[in-house]
């Protein structure tokens, strides 16, 4: 009775989560607070991979160039047939799925149900997924949702299985496979006891540095215009892999400083880095020494957060802290459900999801560095509205030939990548339509620049106002 009665429980959170999820996600979308970068672009992939054909990413980038030479990410060449029913919330859709799935995952891990059902509430309620979740697509939280389907059929001994779900996360993105290395490290250290495990583990590690190696010193390289790989945004250790290996061995000390300060003095950067580490204190963090095979697996998300020269990715900001999210739930509640005073494992198990929780609604109330707070304060009416008339805008673009070339302002830009040819203004190249608004951030151009670029687009002989109302603004190409 007491099992039926958490199982009911988990049900109703899951349906709970997948509105409050819907309402941020979705919302967001439809209200026009999705970005060319990256939902765009990858809305965009999805339209190519669809009609079999690689994506160039024109979308953002002037000279053409595969877009697997700036993330190695194979989901979306596997989601994109979806995309052939839900178009641009297609990618948002399958998020939201897949956070959902993973709680599952994180719910059939545990025997003791009140232990799976609050493990998997931890999960879904944790800061790292609501900011996920506020800010478009990105395959890195689809990989984070099923670890814990890794986790569960490497406790089944199901190998097979295992090495599909491996391989799964694997694909997800150039960076997983750093992951996946230190995750196998800690299953092994796990299941060291477990001969069969101990060697699928170990076969797991060596395979991730393997393909980690081979995608960003060969596969990406290869698709990219001048031979390199792209994302190593680490000045501060070195200008590539070896060289951050070797500062991080020869200078133990300034690379420890480096977790807890504004290391490279951006303007805005101070005390994004403490508030990340309030958060995951408060979330049970420090519980996870019982058992330091989890707090391993956990080392490359510090590092590949906190060490980048972008000050935004220190933070709890966007999709940058989904990671933590699996690792948290399944090794908190391992270790919670081992504690033998039933009165103690019951004050860890509410603290820790209160706590959880409260950091979740600071996220969305206050935080350190500036975000768009209407975003993902779905309990506040500006969440559900503009400052334009934002139904105008959708049957504006409705109207829009499906097949036609257009460069668009970065919020309209995912509403219409899904064809053939789209570029974030101010690419222009050989577009018929160009959309802006007034209202909609000028990025990547400055206020000022934007400014200037529109009046030059009205004054010239070359494009006719086809729309114009409420700051909205549709020109065509004289032909």
């Amino acid at each position: 009775m007491k099992n039926n009665r958490f199982h009911k429980y988990f049900i109703i959170s899951i349906i709970v989560f997948s509105i409050l999820y819907s309402l941020i996600s979705l919302v967001n979308h439809y209200l026009f607070r999705t970005y060319a970068l990256d939902l765009g672009v990858y809305t965009n992939a999805l339209y190519d991979y669809s009609h079999l054909q690689f994506n160039d990413s024109t979308v953002f980038k002037s000279t053409p160039e595969n877009l697997l030479a700036d993330h190695f990410d194979l989901y979306l060449i596997i989601i994109s047939p979806l995309s052939l029913i839900f178009k641009s919330y297609t990618l948002l859709i399958v998020q939201i799925l897949m956070i959902l799935i993973g709680a599952l995952g994180i719910y059939k891990l545990f025997s003791n149900k009140k232990i799976a059902f609050f493990s998997s509430l931890y999960f879904l309620s944790f800061f790292g997924v609501f900011s996920a979740i506020s800010f478009d697509y990105h395959s890195n939280v689809v990989a984070s949702c099923l670890v814990p389907w890794l986790f569960l059929y490497i406790k089944k001994e199901k190998i097979k299985t295992s090495i599909f779900f491996f391989i799964l996360i694997l694909v997800a993105k150039e960076n997983m496979a750093l992951w996946t290395l230190f995750i196998s490290i800690g299953l092994f250290l796990l299941n060291r006891k477990n001969k069969k495990i101990r060697w699928l583990t170990m076969t797991f590690a060596i395979s991730s540095i393997i393909y980690f190696i081979l995608v960003i010193k060969v596969i990406m390289p290869f698709y990219s215009n001048n031979g390199n790989y792209h994302h190593f945004h680490y000045s501060y250790l070195g200008s590539n892999p070896a060289e951050a290996i070797t500062y991080l061995i020869s200078h133990p000390v300034d690379s420890f400083k480096m977790l807890f300060i504004n290391h490279n003095s951006s303007e805005f950067g101070d005390y994004i880095k403490l508030e990340l580490h309030i958060f995951l204190l408060l979330a049970g963090l420090p519980l996870l020494l019982k058992k330091p095979a989890y707090f391993l697996m956990l080392i490359p998300i510090y590092f590949q957060k906190l060490f980048h020269d972008n000050f935004e990715m220190w933070g709890i900001q966007n999709q940058y802290s989904i990671e933590f999210a699996p690792i948290l739930a399944i090794g908190l509640f391992s270790i919670i459900q081992e504690f033998q005073h039933e009165k103690i494992k019951n004050t860890f198990i509410y603290l820790i999801v209160f706590l959880n929780l409260g950091c979740s609604i600071r996220l969305m109330d206050n935080t350190v560095y500036f975000s768009n707070k209407p975003k993902i304060r779905i309990y506040k009416k500006s969440h559900y509205i503009r400052e334009y008339d934002y139904q105008r805008v959708h049957s504006a673009i409705s109207n829009l030939p499906e097949e036609a070339i257009i460069s668009s302002q970065s919020a309209f830009l995912p509403h219409l990548a899904y064809r053939d040819n789209i570029y974030q203004f101010p690419i222009i190249n050989d577009a018929e339509y160009i959309i802006l608004s007034e209202f909609e951030s000028s990025y990547p151009l400055k206020e000022n620049e934007f400014k200037l670029k529109k009046e030059e687009l009205l004054n010239s002989n070359q494009w006719f106002i086809e729309y114009n109302d409420d700051g909205f603004t549709i020109l065509k190409y004289i032909q």
